[in-house]
């Protein structure tokens, strides 16, 4: 065996010599082949230049190119990640342990009381039952975990196996809530049903319309008397309002079966990852709004049972909540306004907006007053990152609300989003991205990573935004990187998280870190 006589960190030498004396064998990068690219000439399609006059929207909602690698999730996916952050649930994936295993505690929510949402439960589906099929096994699983846990709910996924053996899911669960007296709540979200995850939005938001908003907590089928069959009930929600604020001390849990206030709102397509909602509560109250239920962060069963008592839907996510907000105006005339509270401009749009919608002279002052107030307190801290960081360009790849909500944060701070795109994205998402973003912007959807390589190159950002699949790829090729999906640990939401947005931005960008990488080399078009 060969000694490594390789240099060690001299603290004389600067460290641009030190890393040039490791003596490491060049690594050479093969070219992508021209006919490689040639076979891809049907994706050009999907992306295109915003220009003034022009559609300016890619082609998007269909099945990937094949031989593409796509990065897409599946219907069941986007399922769980709507209603995972209903906390005091169990969430119990019907199919084999893989697709329980491989999307738990994927949204990142957080909670101010309950963490039974966060345990992961599976009838991890064998052999033998795909052959007999597995409802006998589901139905035995289920009233095992209301004798353990007495769960407010229990949502019930349903994966490809699934769909492909025939269980039939809403007769089990049917059962299984006479038998417990509990909500056995059915997800028909088999995998397979679409191209896209958006549909596992949608589907998540129809087991809430049938099975949850203005429904009656249903009674036991068997002996006890209907008073003693509500008490565990009754005994779970004085739990949770003795439970502690949580850490940040910003949000008292409170489970009510009526809100009489007259300015009581739903927030639709908030999901609290790293406490957004926490920063979003205290803002509405100091307006004099009230919320009844979030859907779905930090929520509990019976606030969203209750949800068609509010006067106002919020609706923070239009990707994952609007199918849901239009089926409520529908059903019970709850009304709805677009709101997001990512930056200060957009933050302070939403205030005036809620403000003016219940056409209150004093909430209306209000939120003048708050914004006023708020803004000054953070203008001075917010100065120095945005002189860092005026003129850097920023890619951003995400869902498909942040394509375009972000946007208008990335300006304020003096940056330039140069390229945007989603995954899974909607025509109408792509609609706000094309009335978002500045005249040749590039609008790209479903890139796989080779595409969204030769883009980076292409473009050479100073930032890619992204999810936690393209982070390894865009630290190797020299680009900063910031995950704003799931995976984040700071709120970005209210005026104090644009703050804690512009130091995170700040970090990656600014890093000394970038001064001893090649960076990326400019591709040749």
């Amino acid at each position: 065996m060969q000694k490594n006589n390789k240099s060690h960190h001299n603290p004389e030498k600067g460290d641009e010599d030190v890393i040039s004396s490791l003596d490491l064998p060049d690594i050479k990068i093969p070219e992508i082949p021209k006919e490689v690219i040639s076979t891809l000439k049907s994706r050009k399609k999907h992306m295109c230049i915003k220009k003034e006059g022009n559609e300016s929207t890619p082609a998007c909602n269909q099945a990937s190119v094949p031989g593409m690698v796509t990065q897409r999730s599946c219907v069941y996916g986007g399922a769980r990640v709507v209603l995972m952050p209903i906390t005091d649930a169990i969430h119990l994936v019907h199919g084999p342990l893989g697709c329980a295993s491989c999307t738990w505690d994927i949204r990142g929510s957080r909670s101010s009381g309950s963490e039974l949402y966060r345990n992961g439960f599976s009838t991890d589906l064998q052999e033998k039952d795909i052959v007999f099929g597995g409802e006998k096994k589901l139905l035995e699983t289920i009233i095992e975990l209301n004798q353990l846990f007495k769960p407010s709910a229990i949502f019930v996924y349903a994966t490809c196996v699934v769909g492909l053996i025939g269980d039939d899911l809403k007769s089990v669960c049917r059962e299984a809530t006479e038998i417990t007296g509990s909500r056995v709540i059915p997800v028909q979200s088999e995998g397979f049903r679409s191209v896209n995850k958006s549909l596992g939005h949608q589907l998540a938001c129809d087991a809430l319309l049938e099975y949850l908003i203005g429904t009656e907590t249903p009674q036991k089928k068997v002996n006890p008397p209907q008073k003693e069959g509500k008490k565990p009930l009754q005994k779970k929600r004085e739990t949770f309002e003795k439970d502690p604020a949580s850490e940040d001390d910003v949000l008292e849990s409170q489970v009510t079966s009526q809100v009489t206030n007259d300015t009581c709102v739903n927030i639709l397509g908030e999901f609290n990852v790293a406490g957004d909602l926490w920063a979003i509560r205290p803002l509405l109250e100091k307006i004099g709004v009230s919320i009844q239920a979030v859907i779905t962060g930090d929520s509990r069963v019976e606030e969203i049972a209750n949800a068609h008592l509010a006067h106002l839907n919020l609706v923070q996510c239009q990707k994952s909540s609007r199918y849901l907000a239009d089926s409520m105006e529908e059903r019970y005339s709850i009304p709805q306004v677009r709101v997001n509270f990512f930056g200060v401009e957009e933050t302070s749009k939403s205030l005036k907006s809620i403000a003016e919608f219940f056409n209150d002279p004093l909430m209306m002052d209000a939120a003048e007053n708050l914004i006023e107030f708020e803004t000054n307190r953070i203008k001075d801290a917010i100065i120095p990152y945005r002189q860092r960081l005026t003129g850097k360009k920023v890619a951003v790849y995400v869902g498909g609300n942040k394509a375009w909500s972000l946007i208008r944060a990335f300006e304020e701070l003096g940056m330039e989003v140069l390229m945007t795109g989603t995954q899974n994205g909607l025509p109408e998402d792509y609609q706000r991205i094309k009335e978002t973003v500045r005249d040749g912007t590039l609008i790209v959807d479903d890139a796989n990573a080779m595409e969204l390589a030769r883009l980076l190159e292409k473009y050479q950002p100073d930032l890619l935004v992204s999810g936690a699949k393209e982070k390894y790829m865009s630290l190797k090729m020299g680009v900063a990187f910031c995950d704003f999906n799931h995976d984040r640990i700071s709120s970005f939401a209210g005026f104090q998280g644009f703050l804690n947005f512009a130091r995170e931005v700040d970090r990656a960008v600014s890093s000394p870190v970038w001064k001893y990488t090649p960076g990326i080399k400019q591709a040749q078009f």
